[in-house]
């Protein structure tokens, strides 16, 4: 029984890099294997702006991580001004029948998305970024001052690549 929702857990995670193109519309096909997860979550999605992209929620995810928000104390201006900006902009959305996400004209100006895009996988969730802005932010990580501190990071996280 633990295997089979272990194995469930999984499969349901976002992951990759999918280089994609935005129509003129705002519809964008998503990856085949973030359609079959996001089935299992009724198609419905939220999305928010963050780091210069789209932060995309299955509903499940999205209430988590709303209840994250919400629960954070709002003593503090900039912490108000975190919840304001995230919460304002997010959108509830669905993916229709082609597997197709329609990004609201608001979102796509933010994040600056026109015709190549990039899907990346975060585990719970996903990011829709111009093409060229999420080269540059990979580029960045790799080569200059970020990059050279992944290895303080997964030392304090104890991970092990």
């Amino acid at each position: 029984m633990v295997t089979k929702w272990f194995n469930l857990f999984i499969q349901s995670m976002f992951r990759g890099r999918f280089d994609h193109t935005i129509d003129d519309k705002g519809r964008v096909s998503l990856p085949t294997k973030f359609r079959e997860i996001l089935r299992k979550f009724n198609d419905t999605v939220f999305i928010t702006t963050f780091d210069g992209c789209l932060y995309v929620y299955p509903e499940d995810e999205w209430i988590k991580f709303e209840d994250e928000i919400y629960a954070l104390p709002t003593g503090e201006r900039e912490m108000r001004d975190f919840q304001r900006y995230i919460l304002a902009h997010a959108t509830e959305c669905t993916v229709d029948k082609q597997g197709r996400l329609l990004i609201p004209t608001s979102l796509r100006t933010v994040a600056q998305l026109e015709k190549e895009i990039v899907i990346a996988g975060r585990v719970k969730h996903f990011e829709i970024w111009n093409k060229e802005r999420f080269d540059q932010t990979i580029m960045q990580t790799q080569n200059n001052e970020p990059g050279k501190n992944i290895s303080a990071i997964l030392n304090t996280l104890q991970l092990k690549l």
